[in-house]
């Protein structure tokens, strides 16, 4: 679904982030990525935007919980865009699965991080739960 830039503007002003041109600009970019994406591949959809400008939005977006980090073990930083309106509980994260043959890594929306125990004193931030093996496109041609 398409939204107008005001839908946009109020999006980026909900995540505490100044709506500037650019970063407007690079959100609207990120909204046509369906599932994560590396900076690169954000910066060639982005081919007149300069790659520090995009490291620093991508840095904010981050920070303000605007988008989710994921480390699939490429050694690349993907990124996903979140869907909710304010910063995500830990109850809230959702799984990803990394293909080990076409390298796409997939958000698992519907499959929540499992619930994990830890010891009292520990203050937990982040779960990253990854899935690897083959995505439904590479299994059928593995099959074929």
């Amino acid at each position: 679904m398409e939204t107008n830039r005001y839908d946009h503007t109020e999006t980026l002003v909900r995540h505490g982030i100044r709506p500037t041109a650019i970063r407007l600009l690079i959100y609207k970019t990120l909204l046509r990525f369906h599932d994560t994406f590396s900076m690169a591949e954000l910066e060639d959809a982005l081919e007149s935007v300069d790659k520090s400008t995009v490291f620093r939005t991508l840095s904010l977006f981050a920070a303000q919980h605007l988008l989710h980090e994921i480390e699939d073990g490429t050694g690349s930083t993907k990124y996903c865009l979140c869907r909710n309106d304010h910063p995500c509980g830990i109850d809230e994260l959702h799984c990803h699965f990394h293909c080990e043959n076409c390298h796409k890594t997939y958000c698992l929306d519907h499959t929540h991080i499992p619930v994990v125990r830890y010891p009292a004193g520990f203050e937990v931030r982040q779960i990253d739960y990854l899935l690897k093996g083959l995505c439904p496109d590479c299994c059928a041609k593995r099959h074929a």
